[in-house]
């Protein structure tokens, strides 16, 4: 029983992990398109202005779900051993 709950506690992990990386790799590929498109004050600014307004919205939102979705995995399989 102990390992099932390691084996599920690792997936939790790896699959968290996956979700970041993601999430982050999104990120990534929007810095290296506005890097591409130039660099001027005025795109940098417009950039940190959006950046600012939407990124809580739509990065925290993905994290979130990610998390809450591996929640209820994790529980149901807790509940699962529980009653096995």
């Amino acid at each position: 029983m102990t390992v099932l709950l390691i084996i599920a506690a690792v997936f939790t992990i790896i699959v968290a992990l996956v979700g970041t990386l993601l999430v982050g790799k999104d990120i990534n590929s929007k810095m290296q398109q506005y890097e591409a498109e130039g660099d001027t004050l005025e795109n940098e600014l417009a950039r940190s202005h959006e950046y600012e307004s939407s990124s809580l919205r739509v990065n925290i939102k993905s994290l979130s779900w990610i998390y809450v979705a591996l929640g209820i995995v994790v529980f149901l399989v807790c509940l699962g051993i529980f009653f096995y």
